[in-house]
């Protein structure tokens, strides 16, 4: 579908080992600042049990999960409104995504060095959050500026528009997110224009140390983060990037055995992925026959049609019906034949709202 999550946070808080740990891409991770100076792109496969046990039924050549692009995002430094640092690289990468994985430092380490020199989290929350702001208000002013020029000639729609930036100029200079900017249909479309950074949802993500994993009560600046979340109605992520990392490279049953040790059922990958799906609005459909049995992401709420596009244009293009059965109904039959017999397998038509778990065959012609 083309979404991405976008990992930002300060140098050194455990970025690229995050990512390692979701994509297993193998970028660079150093003690040092800026030590991804560029960009790193990669794919992470959304482990989900149903794909496997339709799989399991299906006996398919080969089964294909879904999944979600996510970015590496270079550490960004106070001044990086200004062009410090990455400056406007970084930001600019960050106006590509759909969700901020906001990770921040929650251990203490000497042998690994803090760019802002000792371990703070909200500290460097703010400094991320500042930045972005900035850079928002920069944008917010300029399209001010020429819509001012503009609605001398007396146009209403350009008066109407200069209006609402005016309004979000004043929010924004008062230290408000652009997210919680009171949002009506008038206001929407100029607001979507702009491309604003803080306007991204967030997930703040915590890198603990490997005692606190199963149980971070004890970790004050975890408990920061969290009361700040909060009030900003994010969610919040516990997890240790460098465990990830290392539960990434175990074959499945290995990775279960080593949870387990450490007092966990899932590991902070799978709930990171599950929370992201959640707050990007996305479901998961299924195909299936012998040749594949593959996972699909769509917005909730898509029509048919719009998740036959996801295959293939043609398929929305030439959309004719849905041949849908819920997951359940097709563990419990047992196979796509035993569906029919039972009357499980229905017919539906272009209105038709896919749900989470459908499995689904499309009949279409062009």
């Amino acid at each position: 579908m083309g979404l991405k999550c976008g990992i930002v946070g300060l140098p050194n808080v455990g970025k690229s080992t995050l990512f390692n740990a979701l994509t297993n891409a193998g970028a660079e991770v150093g003690n040092f600042p800026f030590c991804t100076v560029e960009d790193n792109v990669g794919v992470i496969p959304i482990a989900d049990d149903r794909l496997h046990k339709i799989a399991e039924l299906v006996k398919p050549e080969k089964i294909t999960p879904t999944f979600l692009e996510v970015l590496d995002i270079a550490g960004l430094v106070k001044g990086a409104s200004e062009g410090k640092g990455r400056g406007n690289a970084f930001l600019a990468s960050i106006r590509e995504v759909d969700l901020l994985l906001h990770t921040v430092r929650c251990f203490e380490d000497d042998n690994v060095m803090h760019v802002e020199g000792s371990t703070d989290a909200m500290r460097d929350i703010h400094i991320i959050e500042d930045e972005l702001l900035l850079k928002d208000l920069e944008t917010i002013e300029r399209r001010e500026a020429r819509l001012t020029s503009q609605a001398k000639s007396g146009d209403k729609a350009t008066k109407d528009k200069l209006e609402v930036v005016t309004k979000l100029r004043n929010f924004v200079e008062e230290g408000n997110k652009a997210r919680n900017f009171p949002i009506d249909d008038q206001s929407l479309e100029v607001i979507r224009e702009m491309y604003l950074l803080t306007r991204i949802p967030v997930m703040y993500v915590c890198n603990v140390p490997e005692d606190d994993i199963a149980d971070a009560s004890g970790n004050e600046e975890v408990t920061k983060v969290k009361e700040y979340a909060e009030k900003e109605g994010a969610d919040v992520i516990v997890l240790s990037a460098q465990i990830e990392a290392e539960i990434a490279e175990l074959p499945y049953e290995e990775k279960k055995l080593f949870l387990e040790d450490l007092g966990l059922q899932y590991s902070g990958m799978d709930r990171l992925i599950k929370e992201a799906y959640k707050e990007l609005g996305l479901i998961t459909y299924f195909t299936q026959g012998p040749k594949e049995v593959r996972a699909w992401t769509v917005r909730k709420d898509s029509k048919a049609p719009q998740a036959a596009g996801i295959i293939h244009s043609d398929f929305e293009r030439g959309f004719i019906r849905a041949e849908t059965a819920g997951y359940e109904d097709f563990i419990k039959a047992g196979s796509e034949a035993a569906l029919k017999n039972v009357g499980k397998m229905r017919s539906e038509g272009k209105d038709y709202i896919v749900k989470d778990g459908d499995i689904i065959l499309f009949r279409f012609n062009v």
